[in-house]
């Protein structure tokens, strides 16, 4: 399936949180709870968030992306400032989902490469079990370090990755 890779407008933010609500439920149902997922507010809530990144007053301060194809947004990324308790790195990437019918299109890979520069140290947290996405991941040279937390917004255990 042919993709674009671009920044989004603030017009964008309900199609990717519809794609940030929708894409945990292809992944997360099982391991995040329905309560959370099925939230008729979620989509909302997402929604808000992405149009307070977008219009962020320092457009450097996170790096977004989306994936298009046929004039849909199918895919979302964002990187930023390493998180407060983070370690060494430049930068983290805090969301990178794609619809799982694009998964093998290369829509993930050119969302990462559109948000996160390779030569600066990146941090990211990946759900565990999540298979997929941490074969992703170490494909592009993360490792994870060994450090385990479980999200206290939604109970998901997860792992840290690092790109050095």
């Amino acid at each position: 399936m042919a993709h674009i890779i671009r920044t989004p407008v603030p017009d964008d933010a309900a199609a990717m949180a519809r794609v940030h609500v929708d894409t945990w439920r292809e992944t997360y149902r099982g391991l995040m709870p329905d309560d959370l997922l099925d939230d008729p507010e979620l989509i909302e809530r997402r929604s808000q968030m992405w149009t307070n990144v977008i219009t962020e007053a320092d457009p450097h301060k996170y790096a977004c992306a989306v994936a298009e194809s046929d004039g849909r947004i199918v895919g979302i990324a964002m990187a930023g400032p390493p998180e407060a308790d983070g370690g060494a790195e430049d930068r983290h990437l805090y969301i990178l989902y794609a619809y799982r019918a694009m998964h093998g299109t290369g829509a993930g890979q050119d969302l990462l490469d559109a948000v996160v520069d390779p030569s600066l140290t990146t941090a990211l947290w990946v759900a565990d079990p999540n298979p997929r996405a941490q074969a992703f991941y170490i494909k592009n040279g993360f490792v994870a370090d060994g450090t385990v937390k479980t999200d206290d917004y939604d109970g998901v255990r997860e792992v840290r990755m690092i790109r050095a």
